[in-house]
């Protein structure tokens, strides 16, 4: 096991009805605030309404900037960052899922920033200061709501970049499994792959001594593979969508990280899809991981053996471990496909004609992954395997 230093100083306040306490949080932090979201579900849903009624109640004056879409665009940061300043908002509210999470972070972190706030995610600067976030979560998936990084899209060059650094964790998280109830089934199936994906991303290390956190990592695995079916057979199943919440806050919040070096090949190949074809990320993954996992498994065939017996409860072959570590990515592949999620370019409506192209700005600064080094031809291959 690595050393580690584990810190997480988010406030989670999760249950039915907490979206009534935005306004007394977010007046910890500010009276002046940016209402952020994304499109018209907040209002359609009655959130909307309840959220201004909590912030007015609370003394919060807002300023609105709806409109994020999935795969936030750095156009859009760079006019929240100058609505903030021309009003003088110290504080930002972020209702909604991952990406209104990701581009309330930018913003925050842009506006006591002398430069362009892509200097963060071009890993030309890093991140020492931010305005206070807090959030009201809609969408379980990025993990965003408790997390330290923040991805944009810059439309110029189609870039899909991360930063990070501790002064982007939000301040507070409300969580209500009941606002998800109203989630499109898609939409479910997309965050639990994401969610899924952030877990895998920790598992798969070459680090050894971490049963703890293996089993830490496999029980949030199985939790979300046994609540997934039960919330798209019953949309309002309050424990199913509770259990996919929290999982997917702790998938992000680095617990399930500590001790261990982490890989994240996997996310950045799906960047360049999800960044060039504006692909959901979680669908982008569930197309990804499993090719990746074909690249890389003989890398350690032990540790996918084990992946496949403790989350995917394959018989195990001490005599061949390696049928044992293919069958556990063959019933990944079927997890996703009976949950409604593509798992090749094809299913996702993907051409295959940008492939060099991608795993070239995938690598652009180097090779990618701790599991396994992944340079420009394994990259390619993975693309090529998910085609």
């Amino acid at each position: 096991m690595e050393n580690f230093t584990f810190q997480n100083a988010t406030k989670i306040i999760f249950g039915k009805g907490t979206e009534s306490q935005a306004g007394a949080e977010t007046a910890r932090y500010g009276k002046k605030a940016l209402l952020h979201y994304g499109g018209g579900s907040i209002k359609s849903s009655g959130l909307y309404d309840r959220v201004c009624r909590s912030l007015k109640s609370s003394g919060v004056e807002f300023v609105e900037l709806g409109g994020v879409k999935p795969n936030p665009r750095l156009s859009f940061v760079r006019e929240g960052i100058k609505l903030c300043r021309e009003k003088k908002l110290g504080t930002i509210l972020a209702v909604g899922g991952g990406s209104v999470i990701d581009s309330a972070k930018a913003i925050a972190i842009g506006v006591p920033y002398q430069g362009d706030v892509w200097d963060f995610y071009a890993k030309k600067a890093s991140p020492q200061e931010s305005l206070p976030v807090g959030v009201v979560l809609t969408i379980p998936a990025a993990g965003s709501e408790a997390s330290n990084a923040s991805v944009i899209t810059n439309e110029e060059g189609l870039f899909k970049r991360d930063a990070g650094g501790d002064c982007l964790r939000p301040k507070f998280a409300i969580m209500d499994p009941e606002l998800t109830f109203t989630l499109p089934p898609y939409q479910t199936a997309c965050g639990v792959a994401d969610i899924m994906a952030h877990v895998m991303e920790r598992y798969f290390t070459r680090v050894g001594a971490v049963d703890f956190t293996d089993r830490l990592c496999e029980a949030t695995l199985k939790t979300v593979i046994d609540a997934t079916p039960v919330a798209l057979a019953q949309p309002d199943n309050y424990d199913a969508r509770a259990e996919i919440m929290w999982a997917g806050t702790i998938a992000m919040n680095d617990l399930l990280g500590t001790g261990r070096v982490a890989d994240w090949a996997s996310h950045y190949i799906e960047h360049e899809m999800s960044g060039i074809y504006d692909v959901a990320h979680g669908a982008g993954l569930a197309v990804i991981f499993p090719a990746w996992m074909k690249q890389v498994y003989r890398s350690d065939v032990n540790r996918f053996a084990r992946f496949a017996t403790r989350v995917w409860e394959v018989e195990p072959r001490f005599d061949f471990p390696e049928r044992t570590a293919l069958e556990g990515i063959e019933r990944m592949k079927s997890f996703f496909r009976a949950i409604g999620l593509p798992t090749t370019f094809k299913e996702l409506g993907l051409p295959g004609d940008r492939l060099e192209e991608m795993a070239k700005k995938a690598t652009e600064k180097g090779p990618l992954g701790n599991f396994a080094k992944m340079g420009l031809q394994e990259v390619t291959s993975v693309y090529k395997l998910a085609l």
